[in-house]
């Protein structure tokens, strides 16, 4: 199969668009777990610049057909390493989420990798299955988008 999409390093002015995507309210309620004040860009910048410096994590962004259609990033929490990730939601239904995660699973060999996600939001769930991910337990956690606790899904890749 064809790749569609590109992974490259995260430019200065993705950040802009990372914002917009980062701001629509229904992407904000379906990923759930998100920061307080998706309108809050100084927050925003802080996140973002604590990230790209972070030489635990790994951020890269999405492109497909030569437009910014998210990021997809591994971070370390708790020892663990994680992955996320979020396209606009023009980008929803295309398989992009996949085909994004895949390639960038496929560029790390650290094992195992933890991916979280709304017990609710399908779509997620299902871009982490088609990666290999398997599910390992049911947890809650607060949403800042939702404003209360929420059951997630836990899932892990060897």
């Amino acid at each position: 199969m064809t790749r569609r999409i590109t992974l490259r390093d995260v430019l200065p002015e993705d950040l802009a668009v990372f914002y917009e995507y980062n701001r629509d309210p229904e992407s904000v309620r379906m990923a759930a777990f998100t920061v307080k004040d998706p309108d809050d860009r100084a927050a925003f910048d802080a996140y973002w610049a604590r990230n790209l410096a972070n030489p635990e994590g790994r951020i890269r962004t999405i492109l497909y057909e030569g437009q910014v259609a998210g990021s997809v990033l591994s971070y370390v929490m708790e020892g663990d390493t994680e992955v996320s990730y979020w396209l606009g939601r023009s980008f929803w239904g295309k398989g992009l989420a996949s085909e994004a995660l895949a390639a960038f699973v496929a560029e790390t060999s650290t094992r195992p990798l933890w991916g979280r996600a709304a017990a609710d939001n399908l779509g997620s769930i299902r871009v982490l299955e088609k990666c290999g991910f398997k599910f390992v337990k049911a947890d809650r956690g607060f949403a800042n988008a939702r404003g209360e606790e929420i059951d997630e899904v836990v899932m892990r890749l060897d």
